[in-house]
């Protein structure tokens, strides 16, 4: 059965109730009013009571129809007595309209468009005469007119108060796009929702909530808050598992339909993976949701496991129907809400004090509030109701618990508050001299209360004052009220009381980087997350050293990780991409952060290079000993027999050859990088021309020993000299030119190596430096080829078949060099062209001299002319 009611009140409370036809002179009556003389008039449709009224049968006048049952949402009682508070202050300051009283007429609208109209209506009529736009004096001429709360207040109210072009001040939340003409006499005490929506967005960000869903009234101010703020939410990163409605009905007939909706969005909201949830409403939504949390209760869908933080806009309130006052509230415990910012203005407290029945007995709402707060009945002959307890007057505001009804000026009750004032400061703008002496002469006061009624917007749109509490007032250009957001954490109680403590602020006004400000230590969460922040996401973070990894046919938030490629890192979770170190640095083992790489080169302290050196210093050694055995023998025909001369500078080019090495070894610096590859070059030419020379002049002795022969006059030094300085010059003609066009230099080497960073020599020109490799090549090979040819020459000392062994090596080693060189990476490049080196020095050496040395040490009889000739026959 309560669900059934509950049901029943929902589509209510929306507004969608029977439409009441009357006669134009006799209307169905506005039952709550409160009205207070004054010599000027402000009116007020506020909505508060809802009444019922039963099915229209036309049997009898609609007054008749009318019925007594009504719902009063105790909590809005609080913007009455604001209106009237600062009604009240204001007669009390002389500052302000002096000599002149406000008074007020407040009419309650029923939460309904049609009494909305109504209440427009009488306020162009005589006070207790229904006739709309005539008036035979100016009694209850209201000067502005305040309403609310509802969002699309304005329009009704407008459609009527404009054509007279009266200002019409809503503390209601505006729409979020306005193109209506009949506006043009509104003001807004609501803040613009933009910097709202936009503090809810940085408040998903702070919080990296990703994962949320959306639950909102089914009406056009949530249609465009979904199509128009929930985008750019996307845009941020913010993912919606649900984007739901509450639950509406038109008529009586739709009520099992609704049960079901209302069941299915249960189902949706409190079985979603979000732990946050936004909702976007109005100022009766808090009873809805409430309502919906009844509805799941009821079909033993579990809450206990499944509690949300909520996020509620600011046109929300605490609001509920006297059936609601025992239900749970523990729900919004941990809640995080907008409000407008509000303060408490001295004397609030004391005027709510004095509410009694007994004693403002004209409050038309303060007895309908009495008996709903405080669950009792006035006495009333007509009346019997004994199942509640009798009303005494003598109860107190106090005692009533939060849920029923606050002490503290609530954000709607201080927005109607700076509303009065701005009126009353815009009435004293356009009257300064008038209103002081407006008692002395009546036509005066004829004159001032018969003002065209829209020359007070120009003065209320820019009107800017201190209120009481000392906080500035104004309206920007559009006629909106210019006013900061608090953002308020829920804690309640077990006494059905609550508290809001405010943990941030939304300040339009501050600078970026202070216009969202938020304190995590001051926020009390749901009890379920044990104080801990909540956390809603779609799926857990990727940690450090993946990336996420989108999965397809869900919302973005929804992904996979996958762990970073190779020389890749990701320093924070949820990374879209991983991405490179810097160039001196790598990638730990965990691909989450990066490690410096640390410089290397050959050097003289490590293995290798200690290895390469000592084996320089070895044959270097051995060299310089090859050639002082030759120049001792000089004079043996072993050493005479194939160019003494030549024999030299082949052993003294391979000595540089070898002591060319430490150029290569160390630390590179500019004159190193110039010399080592040069001088290489030019010492490897000379070594092999020496050969080349050598092979030829064999050839052409054998060639020349024959009759007729015209070899002869080639045959002597000065040939061998020739073909050495012909290829000399070639090579250091390679080598000049590599130097003035692109000379080598020291280079830090990022990429090469994985940990390190190499220090190394680059070689400036590539192409230069294979070019001077080839052209060893080529000299090698040449003398390869005619070595070969030569190889089976008569004679004991020929040298040829050495050669020609010593030039397979050589060849051997730099042919295998090309392909290992290109392969290998940092110092072990260096290493390998050091060691081609040693190994093509070495076989020249070996091949050519070592045989020749064992004869001239270890069989001094073979090194004689006699032998050679011998031999040679």
């Amino acid at each position: 059965m309560v669900i059934f009611v509950v049901l029943v009140i929902l589509p209510l409370v929306l507004g969608k109730h029977p439409i009441v036809h009357c006669s134009i002179g006799h209307p169905v009556p506005i039952l709550h009013k409160y009205y207070q003389s004054g010599d000027l008039i402000i009116a007020g449709i506020i909505s508060q009571v809802f009444i019922f009224s039963n099915a229209i049968t036309f049997e009898n006048h609609p007054s008749l129809e009318r019925s007594d049952d009504h719902m009063l949402m105790t909590q809005l009682y609080q913007h009455i007595v604001a209106l009237a508070f600062a009604i009240k202050d204001i007669n009390e300051n002389t500052q302000i309209l002096p000599n002149v009283s406000l008074g007020f007429h407040i009419y309650n609208d029923d939460f309904s468009a049609t009494r909305t109209y109504l209440a427009s209506l009488e306020l162009l009529s005589r006070r207790r005469r229904f006739i709309p736009n005539y008036k035979c004096d100016v009694e209850n001429i209201p000067v502005a007119v305040i309403g609310g709360p509802n969002y699309d207040f304005h329009f009704h109210m407008a459609t009527v108060l404009s054509i007279y072009k009266m200002s019409q001040i809503t503390y209601g939340s505006s729409p979020m796009k306005n193109n209506n003409i009949q506006t043009d006499f509104f003001h807004w005490m609501f803040p613009d929702g933009a910097p709202q929506y936009d503090g809810i967005l940085l408040l998903l960000l702070h919080f990296k909530w990703t994962w949320i869903g959306v639950l909102s009234q089914n009406d056009d101010n949530s249609e465009k808050f979904i199509q128009n703020v929930l985008p750019t939410f996307s845009q941020r990163g913010i993912c919606f598992d649900f984007i739901e409605r509450f639950p509406q009905i038109a008529s009586s007939g739709e009520v099992a339909a609704m049960v079901e909706e209302g069941f299915k969005t249960s189902l949706i909201v409190f079985a979603s993976s979000a732990n946050i949830v936004i909702v976007h409403g109005e100022v009766y939504t808090m009873m809805t949701l409430r309502i919906l949390l009844k509805v799941a209760e009821s079909e033993d869908i579990s809450l206990s496991m499944n509690a949300k933080v909520w996020i509620m806009t600011a046109q929300m309130d605490f609001t509920s129907f006297s059936f609601q006052r025992n239900w749970d509230i523990n729900f919004i415990n941990g809640a995080i809400s907008f409000a407008i910012h509000s303060k408490d203005p001295q004397g609030f407290q004391g005027f709510l004090y004095g509410r009694n029945p007994t004693l403002v007995k004209e409050d038309g709402f303060l007895g309908v509030f009495w008996e709903k707060a405080f669950d009792c009945s006035f006495p009333h002959p007509s009346l019997d109701k004994k199942e509640r307890g009798i009303c005494t007057g003598e109860e107190k505001l106090e005692t009533l618990p939060g849920s029923v009804f606050e002490m503290s000026m609530t954000g709607h009750s201080y927005s109607i508050y700076n509303a009065i004032y701005a009126v009353a400061h815009a009435l004293h703008a356009m009257h300064p001299s008038k209103l002081k002496y407006r008692g002395m002469v009546a036509s005066t006061r004829w004159k001032f209360l018969n003002q065209h009624p829209w020359q007070i917007y120009h003065f209320l749109r820019s009107v800017t004052f201190n209120n009481s509490v000392g906080e500035v007032v104004s309206f920007d250009q559009n006629g909106k009220f210019v006013a900061r957001y608090d953002i308020k954490n829920w804690v309640t109680f077990q006494n059905k009381t609550f508290y809001r403590v405010k943990v941030g602020m939304m300040n339009p006004r501050a600078s970026p980087e202070k216009r969202f400000t938020i304190h995590d230590d001051g926020i009390t969460w749901p009890s379920r997350f044990n104080q801990a922040q909540p956390l809603s996401l779609c799926n857990d973070n990727c940690d450090l050293g993946y990336s996420k990894k989108k999965r397809e046919g869900v919302p973005f938030c929804c992904y996979d990780c996958q762990e970073c490629p190779e020389m890749k890192i990701s320093d924070q979770k949820d990374m879209a991409e991983c991405f490179d170190c810097p160039g001196d640095q790598y990638p730990n083992n965990n691909k989450d952060s990066c490690v410096p790489k640390e410089v290397t080169f050959l050097s003289y302290e490590e293995p290798l290079g200690i290895i390469l050196a000592t084996f320089a210093l070895s044959f270097s050694s051995v060299t310089a000993l090859v050639l002082g055995i030759f120049m001792k023998h000089k004079e043996t025909p072993i050493v005479k027999a194939n160019n003494r001369n030549l024999s030299y500078t082949l052993l003294i080019s391979l000595l540089f050859s070898f002591l060319c090495v430490f150029l290569f070894i160390g630390q590179p610096e500019k004159l190193p990088c110039l010399l080592r590859q040069t001088a290489f070059g030019m010492i490897f030419s000379v070594a092999v021309s020496c050969i080349l020379a050598k092979t030829t002049i064999v050839v052409l002795a054998f060639m020349a020993t024959k009759p007729g022969s015209k070899m002869r006059k080639w045959v002597g030094k000065q040939l061998a000299s020739y073909i050495v300085l012909l290829c000399s010059l070639i090579q250091a003609m390679i080598c000049c030119m590599w130097l003035a066009i692109s000379p080598p230099f020291p280079q830090f080497d990022m990429h090469s190596m994985t940990k390190e960073i190499v220090l190394q020599c680059n070689e400036g020109s590539n192409l230069m430096f294979y070019f001077a490799l080839g052209f060893l090549g080529f000299l090698a090979t040449v003398s390869f080829i005619i070595a070969f040819l030569a190889r089976k020459l008569p004679d004991s000392f020929n040298e040829a078949k050495f050669i020609t062994f010593s030039m397979l090596v050589f060849c051997s080693v730099w042919l295998s060099f090309v392909p290992t060189y290109l392969s290998t990476k940092g110092k072990y490049m260096v290493a390998v062209e050091i060691f081609s080196i040693l190994t093509s020095s070495a076989g020249l050496l070996g091949c050519i001299f070592l045989p020749k040395c064992f004869v001239i040490l270890l069989k001094p009889e073979l090194n004689s002319r006699g032998q050679l000739i011998t031999r040679h026959h």
